[in-house]
């Protein structure tokens, strides 16, 4: 899926991922470049996965090339 980094917490390590009008939750150990932080408003692909309850994560998160 394509998506944007609509939010992240530096200290906690967590973020959100907007794609298609649903927001999926991620933490900085599901970044493929190694980092532990990432800017809002980067654009990524990513993978979701079952998180329990009923709700899914974003897994396997990699920046792309702003489109344009």
């Amino acid at each position: 899926m394509d998506g944007t980094v609509v939010a992240f917490d530096d200290p906690r390590g967590l973020g959100t991922i907007e794609a298609d009008g649903t927001e999926y939750p991620f933490h900085c150990t599901a970044l493929l470049d190694g980092t532990r932080t990432i800017e809002v408003g980067t654009p990524v692909a990513f993978e979701v996965r079952p998180a329990g309850m009923g709700r899914w994560e974003a897994t396997k998160v990699a920046g792309r090339p702003a489109s344009g």
